[in-house]
C-alpha cells in the first residue's frame, strides 16, 4: 500500500497527510520547533485560538520561508481553529480577521476549523455562514470542523445556504477510539478525516499488541500508530517537542503494516478517548 505524500480536497487545494500537532507547545518553544519541523520535511501546521500559539507557530514558517526562498509559501499547509466563544456570525468573521492577524506575512489560512459542534444548530450555521463569506473574501483557502458528528454534519448539508461543504472533520482516533462510524460517514461525503491525538497522548505507547507489530516492523510504537492511521485513510497530526522523534514520525511512508497486523491493532470494540468529547453534543 503506497500512500501519497497529499490528499486532494473537496476545495481542490492539497493537505499533507501528516502535519505536526501543536496542542500544548509552549509559545517559548513554538517557533523553533516549526523550524526544525520545517527542516526535517514537515509542510503541514495545526494550531488553533485555544492553543495560544499561532502567532509563533506563523512565525516558524515564515522565518523558515525567507531563509529558504526557492520554496514557496504555498508549499506549507497552515491549519487553524476559532474557538466556542467565537462562534455565531459576528463573532466568527471577526475571529477570522484575528486569526489571519496572527499569521502575519503568510497572508492567509489554508484551512480554518470549527473547533467544535457546541452552542446548538443555530450557531453552527450562524457560525459557517461567517466562514463561507471568508472564503470568498480570500482570507481563508478551505474551511472544515472538528469534533463534529454525523448529526452536526448532516445540519450543515441539509441547511439551504451551504456554499461551500466542510473538506476535514477532525476527530480523536486511534486503535482504541475508532470511531469507524462517524468516520466512514465523513469520507463517505467527501471530507478527508484528520486523527487528532493519534499516539494516545502515550498513554498506550506500550500496549503488547502494539509492540509486537514494532517489534516484527522494526519500527517504533509511535511509527505504527501513525502508519495505522495513514492506513486508515486519515491524516494523523501528531504532536512532539524532541528533533529527533520530528524526524522519527515523518519516516513512515517506506514500510506497510500486513492486513493480519491491522486487525490485531484494531480495536472496534474499544471506546478510549483520550482528549475532551463532544461528537455527541446537541
Amino acid at each position: 500500500m503506497t500512500i501519497p505524500k497529499k490528499y486532494k480536497l473537496l476545495s481542490n487545494y492539497k493537505i499533507p497527510t501528516v502535519a505536526l500537532g501543536t496542542y500544548n507547545i509552549p509559545k517559548s518553544k513554538a517557533t523553533k520547533i516549526v523550524e526544525n519541523a520545517l527542516d526535517e520535511g514537515y509542510r503541514h501546521f495545526d494550531t488553533a485560538v485555544l492553543y495560544d500559539n499561532e502567532e509563533e507557530v506563523a512565525k516558524g514558517i515564515s522565518n523558515w520561508l525567507h531563509s529558504h526562498p526557492n520554496v514557496k509559501r504555498e508549499e506549507i499547509f497552515y491549519t487553524t481553529k476559532i474557538w466556542n466563544t467565537q462562534f455565531g456570525y459576528h463573532n466568527a468573521k471577526q475571529a477570522v480577521v484575528e486569526c489571519v492577524g496572527a499569521v502575519g506575512d503568510l497572508g492567509y489560512i489554508d484551512l480554518l476549523l470549527m473547533h467544535s459542534p457546541m452552542g446548538g444548530k443555530k450557531l453552527r450555521i450562524e457560525t459557517w455562514k461567517a466562514l463561507q463569506e471568508c472564503v470568498d473574501e480570500g482570507l481563508v483557502k478551505s474551511i472544515g470542523v472538528s469534533n463534529f458528528g454525523a448529526r452536526h454534519l448532516q445540519d450543515l448539508f441539509n441547511w439551504e445556504g451551504l456554499k461551500y461543504k466542510p473538506v476535514v472533520n477532525q476527530i480523536e482516533i486511534s486503535p482504541w477510539c475508532m470511531r469507524q462510524e462517524l468516520a466512514d460517514y465523513s469520507k463517505s461525503e467527501g471530507l478527508i478525516v484528520e486523527a487528532y491525538a493519534p499516539l494516545t497522548h502515550g498513554y498506550k505507547l506500550e500496549d503488547e499488541d502494539l509492540e509486537k507489530v514494532a517489534n516484527e516492523l522494526g519500527k517504533s510504537t509511535t511509527q505504527i500508530l501513525i502508519r495505522w492511521s495513514l492506513q486508515h485513510g486519515y491524516v494523523p497530526l501528531p504532536k512532539t517537542q524532541t528533533v529527533t522523534r520530528l524526524r522519527e514520525n515523518l519516516e513512515v511512508y517506506d514500510f506497510e503494516i500486513s492486513d493480519e497486523q491491522m486487525k490485531l491493532l484494531d480495536h472496534p470494540e474499544a471506546y478510549e478517548p483520550t482528549d475532551w468529547e463532544c461528537t455527541n453534543a446537541p
